[in-house]
């Protein structure tokens, strides 16, 4: 959805990168304006996807991005047999839950892309068939990757929102700033 990134101070790399990501963010959160939990869970295409699956999924796939740069275990961390599960919500799981939890993973990884040294420092890929053998990637690696990931996904939220009711990225703005 089509926002205004204000320009960072000169020279905040960190600043520029995690003001792209949040605007990514903000499209796909805006995407379940006005929505109820019905709404927002439907599915108008032959795609499985709904809107609040796509909320959780990209909130879970930014932990999950964190907690490998952190290198830590991710809590919320999928099996094959899970992996469904991070499309769609499940037990008891609702849109402001799920928004309070991405909120709190996008104020760890802001705290954390400040307190790195350097955004040249890197960390492993895991063993995947679609990454390279031994791997790593730099901090400006992920923002950039997250900025990628969202964005995707905020463009398929984009698609959905308008199949259920029209509403296109300028009425969701002037929605958001009519509730703000």
């Amino acid at each position: 959805m089509v926002t205004h990134v204000p320009a960072e101070a000169h020279g905040d790399e960190r600043g520029a990168l995690i003001s792209f990501v949040e605007a990514q963010r903000g499209a796909v959160r805006r995407s379940v304006l006005g929505l109820t939990e019905e709404q927002a869970a439907s599915r108008p295409s032959a795609s499985e996807l709904s809107l609040s699956g796509l909320l959780k999924h990209v909130a879970e796939t930014e932990l999950n991005w964190l907690r490998m740069a952190q290198r830590k275990p991710n809590e919320k961390q999928r099996t094959e047999d899970t992996w469904g599960d991070s499309f769609r919500l499940v037990d008891g799981e609702t849109i402001p839950g799920v928004l309070a939890f991405w909120d709190s993973v996008a104020r760890e990884t802001e705290e954390f892309v400040r307190s790195v040294p350097s955004l040249d420092d890197t960390f492993p890929l895991p063993p995947a068939p679609w990454f390279p053998k031994d791997a790593e990637v730099s901090m400006r690696w992920l923002m950039l990757h997250l900025v990628e990931e969202i964005g995707r996904h905020a463009g398929h939220a984009d698609i959905i929102r308008e199949s259920l009711d029209g509403k296109g990225a300028f009425d969701l703005i002037a929605l958001e700033h009519a509730a703000g």
